[in-house]
Order: structure tokens, then C-alpha cells, then sequence
């Protein structure tokens, strides 16, 4: 088909050459006969799809298109729309209005079967897996068809030498690393054929080195004509992989460019339709006393699943702001309930807080002491889902923001605490009164990071501070983190986020296995360095180890 201006080429083309719909020339055989050369119909399109919701329109007119074999990356906010879009186009939910069409040919997706049918794989940023359970096993779960145990095993080792990747079958995944892991989505995927695989957030747990395979394979994958959507908040991903990208705005699409061209700046200017704000950390910084110690803390597992702290020893002074980088599932998690109370340490001087032995003190103990944190898992554990913004605000502020009155919550004091913390960390909600669940994830930890800096600790300790936070809102957690240590407070970052904890702190170490390395200063170790210690705990930790301590032998 010709657009009037193409035809206008043809048709002023006296020896029969034309124009194709992409742009290239073809010319006439010898007989008059026109060569044309019929171009792939496009993998996916969108035309016009709206979802709306209870108050909110998910998805405003949208209008998508995806070529075979293309790399194309689905960027905005949090709340902008994006998880509803693909959950439209994975048959989670439905559109309300427009068209999907697959191949070329209008489609009704119902379900995520309907979508595997037609060759839609999708990898979700929180993995589905049985951790008692083999790889195999695991992969026999997310399949619909039912495949002989040796059948099964040919399908998985030719996806595996299709793609060189490495997964031993028969490992239990508890024993795997997060990479290894993602891994088994990535093959339980494949082993579909898929003509268009939707990844979510697919490097937020994953070592640098484990990046650059994920990388290598989604190439291959690209290579051999199947289409992949991507989606990412960390936007030099996005640089370095997709073709094309399209953007995202309050449920509208209102923008697409090739990212090769653009840089991670422009694309966040883009997604949050305003200047980046810089982060404003003073050049002159002084250290105080130390705030917030660890002195040999050991801890068995908290679970079978649990990880175990071995002699885990730290300092963060006043306004230092101390990073702990590694793969999940090394001790995060374990690390964060020690220090804040949840899990009481062998002895009170296991942990210090402004020089007082706080170790066998609970959390309300140490909150009233000044010690406030942010637990890695949103719901349910930083917030109950069921609950108000107001009632959330009072779970955690009610003693040092005074909000008890005669025993009980004083409904208007926390309110407007509540209120504080929407207006003071740009939240989009409908107020106080409006339910956590009804929040995006970003928004919600805006909520939750905004209700603890506003209480002014001494010391904060935060687990994933903008796990799963658009550019824009990331910056502002970033910036309220740097200014809360400016003001003197003691901040300790438990992140997976490399990027994050370069950017943000002074001094950082390194946990695999629940035990971490020796301080190390930011600015004078590289990203190599700091992945070779996150993945040592899978190769030779103590080579990784030696290395790193050999390199940075300096006081701190």
C-alpha cells in the first residue's frame, strides 16, 4: 500500500521503478513487471486501547506498534500505565476500548493461555518459582502442555545450546543465585517459541556480569525474529539494548524515539514531562561521631530459607550515608531486621546507636531511641495494603511524631501527618483516607520513605530505597536521603541497586553469603570489582574477596 506521496514517486517514474511503504526502491523487471517486495506485517499492534479502573484511566487511547525481531522498550512513571498494557496484551485483564492485533490479524486475548497460544511469553520482575523444587520441576509447573519427563529434558537442553545459556536441571532452586533463577523464567518462556517476550524489570536483582548475559541472550533471541518488550526504570538499559522506545504519560502515550539517539536524561525528561533535578550533595562533607554500629553481629538462619549473619561488623557516622551492595538473598533482609529491632541480636552490644547498647531492644524501643527503617517488601510489611494512609502514617509516627492522645490515636493529628507526607513527597493519591492498595508501587513507597524521613531519625536504615521507581520519583527519594544526612542523621542503604549506591553514598561494603567485606570508598572502587564480590559467593569467594581487600587497603 502507498502513501500519496510515494505514489506520487512511482507514478513520476518513467522506467516502472517505485517506492515500498519503508522507503527502498524497486526496480522494474524487464517484461514491466513491478518487484515489490511485501514487508512482514508488524508482531504487535495497538490501536486505540483504553483500560479505565475505579477513578483512575489506566490507559488513555493507546497506539503501540512492535516489528518482528525488534527490541522496544515501554518506559514512563510509575502509574503511567505500563503494567496495565502489558497485562492487556498478556490476557491478565481486558481492554475496555481499541483493538490488539498480532501477526498482522486482530486478536482477543482472554487469558495468559490465549497469549502462550499465540507465541506471547512473559518474564514478570517477581519470580514464580518452588524453591524446594528441581529447575525441572519448576519448569514442568509453567507449562500448559504436559511433556514426558525425557521429552522435556531434550526441549530444555536445546533451548539451553540454542542459546547458551547455563542451568543445571537437576539443582534445587533455594541453591541457585538470582540470575540462575531468573534463568528458569527465561527458559520456561522459551521453551514456547515465543514471537514476542515481554520482560519486567528483568535486571533490578542482578549482578553486573549476570546483566551482560541477560543481554547476550535477549540478542539472540532479538536475531532470530522474535520481538521483545521491554521494560526497565534503569534507562542506560535501555540505551544500550532497545531499538526503539515509547513513552508513557498518565495513561497516554506521549512520546517514541530511538534511544540510541537520546541519552537516560532526556528519556526520564520525557517520562516525567519536566527538567531532572540533580541531586544536591554538599561538596565539603564532615563527618560526625559514629550514629549507628554493628560490632560482630551473628545470627543463625531465621528460616531454612533464611541466611545466616556471620560476624557482621559496621560503622555509619552522623551525616554518612553507608551503602551495602549484593545480590538478594545474601543477608539483605536479615541484615535490615537485626539493626532495626525486628530480630534481637546475641547480645545488647552487638549493635550501637549513638553509643548505647541497643542490641537486645526491640523496635519500639529503638524507634524511641531514634532509630527508623524501611523493610524491602512494600506491602504488608512497610504497609498493610487493607489500611488508610492515615492509619499507615500512625503504625510507625505515632510516638515520635506525638500522635497518641490519651491512649488513643488522635484521628486529626494523624491525618495530617499523613497529609504532610503526600504533599512533601509529590504522592499521588486521593488523601490520607485513601487505601495503600489503591497506590502504585512507586507512590506507595514514596508514602513510606517520606513517613519516615519526616519523624527525623538519628539514624534511617532503608532496604531498596526506589525499588521499582520511575526516574522522577527515584531522584526526589535520592535527594529527601541526602538532605536527611545533611541534617546529621546516620543512613544506612541496603540495595541491589549499584548504580544507587554509587551515586548516593560515601562509603559502601559488600554482603554475600551474611557476611561483609571491609568498607570500601565510593569513588575509588568500580562496578567490576563490586560484581566480582556480589557473584563470589557462586564462584571463589575468597579469591573475590582477597582481590577487593588487596586493592582498597586503606583506613577508612
Amino acid at each position: 500500500m502507498q502513501t500519496p506521496s510515494t505514489a506520487g514517486q512511482a507514478g513520476g517514474n518513467r522506467r516502472g521503478s517505485c517506492v515500498s511503504k519503508s522507503g527502498r526502491r524497486m526496480e522494474a523487471g524487464k517484461r514491466g513487471h513491478v518487484q515489490v517486495k511485501a514487508e512482514a506485517p508488524l508482531r504487535l499492534k495497538l490501536v486505540g486501547v483504553s483500560k479505565s479502573f475505579p477513578g483512575v484511566r489506566a490507559n488513555d487511547n493507546v497506539h503501540l506498534s512492535v516489528r518482528p525481531g525488534e527490541t522496544h522498550a515501554l518506559l514512563g512513571e510509575n502509574g503511567a500505565g505500563k503494567s496495565t498494557l502489558v497485562k492487556m496484551i498478556y490476557g491478565v485483564v481486558a481492554p475496555d476500548e481499541g483493538q490488539i492485533l498480532f501477526d498482522g490479524a486482530p486478536v482477543r486475548i482472554s487469558n495468559p493461555r490465549a497469549a502462550r497460544r499465540l507465541g506471547i511469553g512473559m518474564v514478570f520482575q517477581h519470580f514464580s518459582l518452588f524453591e524446594a523444587m528441581t529447575v525441572l520441576e519448576n519448569i514442568s509447573l509453567g507449562l500448559d502442555s504436559r511433556l514426558s519427563s525425557r521429552e522435556l529434558l531434550a526441549e530444555f537442553n536445546r533451548v539451553l545450546e540454542t542459546y547458551h545459556l547455563k542451568l543445571d536441571p537437576r539443582r534445587i532452586v533455594s541453591t541457585l543465585s538470582v540470575g540462575e533463577r531468573q534463568r528458569i523464567e527465561i527458559v520456561r518462556a522459551l521453551l514456547l517459541n515465543p514471537r514476542l517476550l515481554i520482560m519486567d524489570e528483568p535486571t533490578s536483582v542482578l549482578t553486573p556480569q549476570e546483566v551482560e548475559q541477560l543481554f547476550e541472550t535477549l540478542k539472540r533471541l532479538a536475531s532470530s525474529g522474535c520481538s521483545i518488550l521491554y521494560i526497565s526504570h534503569k534507562l542506560h538499559e535501555i540505551v544500550s539494548l532497545c531499538d526503539t522506545a515509547t513513552i508513557l504519560r498518565g495513561g497516554k502515550v506521549v512520546a517514541a524515539c530511538d534511544p540510541k539517539r537520546e541519552t537516560s536524561r532526556s528519556m526520564a525528561e520525557m517520562m516525567i514531562g519536566a527538567n531532572l533535578k540533580e541531586i544536591a550533595k554538599p561538596t565539603a562533607r564532615v563527618f560526625g561521631p559514629p550514629k549507628l554500629e554493628a560490632q560482630g553481629l551473628t545470627l543463625p538462619k531465621p528460616t531454612e530459607f533464611g541466611v545466616a549473619l556471620r560476624d557482621v561488623s559496621l560503622t555509619v557516622r552522623a551525616g554518612e550515608i553507608f551503602g551495602v551492595a549484593g545480590v538478594a538473598g545474601n543477608g539483605q533482609n536479615e541484615l535490615l531486621s537485626a539493626m532495626s529491632g525486628e530480630t534481637l541480636a546475641p547480645s545488647a552490644e552487638a549493635i550501637l546507636l549513638a553509643g548505647e547498647a541497643v542490641g537486645r531492644m526491640g523496635v519500639t524501643e529503638r524507634r524511641n531511641l531514634g532509630l527508623c527503617a524501611v523493610p524491602e517488601e512494600r506491602h504488608g510489611h512497610a504497609a498493610v495494603s487493607e489500611f488508610s494512609l492515615t492509619d499507615n502514617a500512625s503504625l510507625t509516627g505515632r510516638d515520635r511524631m506525638e500522635l497518641v492522645r490519651f491512649g488513643l490515636i488522635d484521628p486529626d493529628k494523624a491525618t495530617n501527618y499523613a497529609a504532610e507526607v503526600i504533599g512533601a513527597f509529590t504522592v499521588k493519591a486521593t488523601g490520607p483516607g485513601a487505601l495503600a492498595s489503591s497506590l502504585s508501587g512507586g507512590n506507595l513507597q514514596k508514602f513510606i520513605m517520606g513517613r519516615e524521613i519526616l519523624q527525623r531519625p538519628e539514624a534511617l536504615v532503608v532496604c531498596q530505597p526506589t525499588w521499582g521507581v520511575d526516574a522522577g520519583a527515584a531522584a526526589a527519594i535520592h535527594q529527601a536521603i541526602v538532605d536527611l544526612a545533611a541534617r546529621g542523621s546516620a543512613v544506612l542503604v541496603i540495595s541491589q541497586d549499584l548504580d544507587e549506591l554509587l551515586t548516593l553514598c560515601d562509603s559502601m561494603a559488600v554482603i554475600n553469603l551474611g557476611r561483609l567485606s571491609k568498607t570500601l570508598k565510593v569513588g575509588e572502587v568500580s562496578i567490576e570489582e563490586i560484581g566480582l564480590l556480589m557473584g563470589g559467593v557462586h564462584g571463589d569467594p575468597s579469591a573475590t574477596i582477597e582481590m577487593t581487600e588487596h586493592l582498597h587497603a586503606h583506613p577508612i
